[in-house]
């Protein structure tokens, strides 16, 4: 290699402006060339043909390549094209120097990958001119690539808070199957999952318009309101009400987001569902795994208006334990192949009918969308999940043991805290009193290790004398295949139709030196019930209980429950200390 290196070629950073390598087989053009960059403060190494040029990159990396055409070994075209391929840190301007003034040979020029050329013989106030634009180009591609790489940082590490925030927290994850395959780093889908106090699972699959950063900064809000509302015992239909209150004074016009939702109840024996906006939700049969049922949307997606009645949008539908509960975005339905097909609803369906050896409609339809796929651009987030309705995903009451009945705090008699709350007529269906009566006790006592069992507690009798009260409801409705169904359209019929009748409930608390006792009372208009006979039945070896269990699980956690006759008022006696070991 005849190549002619500058003493000072060891480290470019030390030049003024910079390292130059000129490239050229004629001795004379790079001694003239080699003068000019000096006097505009360049030093400069030199190369005779493109191959030693190639090889001079490699190794010293240097500011800017003035690069001749026509030279023997390899030529000025070849050569930038292998340069090109080189993994450079930085921005390399590559100037050609031709004596040809054929357009098509100056546009192969541009072609190959140089940045500018210049035609012999040159002046010196126009390699100036084209040194001063290049150092521009590549100060600024410099500054880009800074702040770029400074955005990427910035985005790794938002994108770290944000799994921890968002996504940390889910529950059961190890239990159902998902894929969660961003188009960018940043997804607009987010999947969650939490328990209730009931112990019924809430999960929640979402997409935000577009997908990205932009599209991720919703999830935030999102989830927190998810989780608080969740934790508390709230419902379905106030959960999405609290999500959509928040992100419409949040998200900016034209921004939303859609929304599957699902509560699975703690027995197994029905979800209650939300589909705004979204795909079909699909519920599988747990035997044949056939699709028993598609949940359509019925609504807006939340964040566009702020007047949503999501009592008309939340159904609930029957299962049996063994189902599965198939969620999608549109990101599966709308993923395109290489020839920009869709790969639709059609095949997403055609995957779980013929699943052959998948053990679940999950992994066929993942198995059939990478086929389908193949190597073609991501463009929307895309994101799938299938919930199993088994005891495996559910936490497990049984664990918890029930509280000493030995147990008698010392109490003040001058520390009561009592309150009372009254129900009446459309409140009735307005209203669910039991996650803010929690939160009242919660706020007095601080009883955050017990909050499970007080809400288990009041929640039941709250049911029982809202559904079996005032509204006389008979639990053997649930009996028949559309049982829940039947039995929630006549609830809502009866709630609608409520006037003077009313739920009074009572709480009286006492606490002393970490323990203390709560008594609730729940008081309704209805014509009350036969205890004994419930007693008679609940014993009974032929006859098997459909109903009633409310009142069995009560009396496991209560110190004491009394019901008062005829059968409308029920006075419960919890006794709680700091250092119970309960299961919270």
């Amino acid at each position: 290699m005849n190549t002619v290196f500058s003493p000072l070629a060891t480290s470019h950073e030390v030049y003024e402006k910079g390292l130059a390598l000129v490239v050229d087989d004629e001795l004379s053009n790079r001694i003239i060339l080699k003068s000019l960059l000096k006097k505009s403060g360049y030093d400069v190494i030199q190369a005779e043909n493109g191959a030693d040029a190639v090889q001079i990159c490699r190794e010293v990396q240097p500011d800017i390549v003035f690069m001749d055409v026509m030279m023997p070994v390899m030529d000025g075209y070849e050569a930038v094209e292998q340069i090109r391929k080189i993994d450079l840190p930085y921005f390399l301007p590559i100037i050609f120097l031709t004596a040809i003034t054929d357009e098509d040979a100056l546009s192969k020029c541009i072609e190959s990958g140089g940045d500018d050329f210049l035609t012999k013989p040159f002046s010196h106030a126009i390699l100036k001119a084209k040194m001063v634009s290049m150092e521009r180009i590549k100060a600024l591609h410099s500054k880009t690539s800074s702040l770029t790489g400074q955005l990427l940082k910035d985005q790794e590490t938002a994108e770290s808070v944000f799994s921890r925030a968002v996504l940390a927290k889910n529950v059961a994850e190890n239990k159902y199957r998902k894929l969660l395959q961003p188009a960018e780093l940043f997804s607009g889908d987010v999947l969650l999952t939490a328990y209730a106090p009931s112990q019924d699972l809430n999960v929640l699959l979402g997409d935000f318009t577009g997908h990205g950063l932009a599209a991720a900064i919703g999830a935030l809000p999102t989830s927190e309101v998810f989780r608080a509302m969740t934790q508390k015992g709230f419902n379905t239909n106030q959960i999405l009400s609290g999500i959509n209150r928040k992100l419409f004074n949040l998200l900016p016009t034209g921004m939303f987001f859609a929304v599957q939702f699902i509560s699975i109840s703690s027995n197994l024996d029905y979800i209650t569902v939300a589909n705004c906006g979204m795909p079909d939700i699909l519920l599988l049969d747990g035997q044949t795994g056939a699709i028993k049922q598609r949940i359509s949307s019925n609504n807006l997606p939340l964040g566009i208006t702020e007047d949503i009645n999501f009592e008309t949008i939340v159904t609930r539908v029957n299962i049996n334990p063994g189902d599965g509960i198939l969620l999608v975005s549109d990101g599966v339905s709308e993923a395109r192949n290489s020839d920009s097909e869709y790969f639709g609803q059609k095949r997403i369906e055609q995957a779980i009918i013929e699943r052959g050896n998948h053990p679940t409609a999950f992994d066929s339809i993942v198995e059939a969308l990478k086929s389908f796929c193949r190597d073609a651009p991501q463009d929307d987030d895309i994101s799938l999940a299938e919930i199993p309705c088994t005891k495996e995903i559910l936490p497990n009451w049984n664990t918890i043991s029930a509280p000493s009945k030995q147990f008698t705090p010392a109490l003040s008699v001058n520390d009561p805290i009592e309150f009372n709350l009254k129900l009446i007529g459309k409140r009735l269906r307005d209203s669910d009193p039991v996650p803010m009566i929690i939160n009242q006790i919660q706020d007095m006592e601080g009883l955050n290790r017990h909050r499970r069992r007080l809400f288990t507690i009041l929640t039941e009798l709250y049911v029982n004398a809202l559904d079996h009260g005032v509204l006389q409801l008979s639990s053997e409705l649930k009996n028949s295949p559309e049982g829940f169904t039947k039995y929630f359209q006549v609830r809502e019929q009866r709630l609608s139709s409520l006037t003077d009748e009313f739920v009074s409930i009572n709480i009286c608390s006492q606490s002393s030196k970490g323990q203390g006792v709560i008594k609730i009372t729940l008081l309704d208009s209805g014509a009350g019930f036969d205890l004994n006979d419930y007693r008679k039945r609940a014993h009974s070896e032929s006859s098997p209980l459909f109903s009633g269990r409310g009142i069995q699980l009560v009396e496991e956690l209560c110190e004491s429950v009394i019901y008062h006759s005829p059968g409308n008022c029920v006075e419960a006696t919890y006794h709680w200390a700091e250092d119970d070991n309960v299961d919270h």
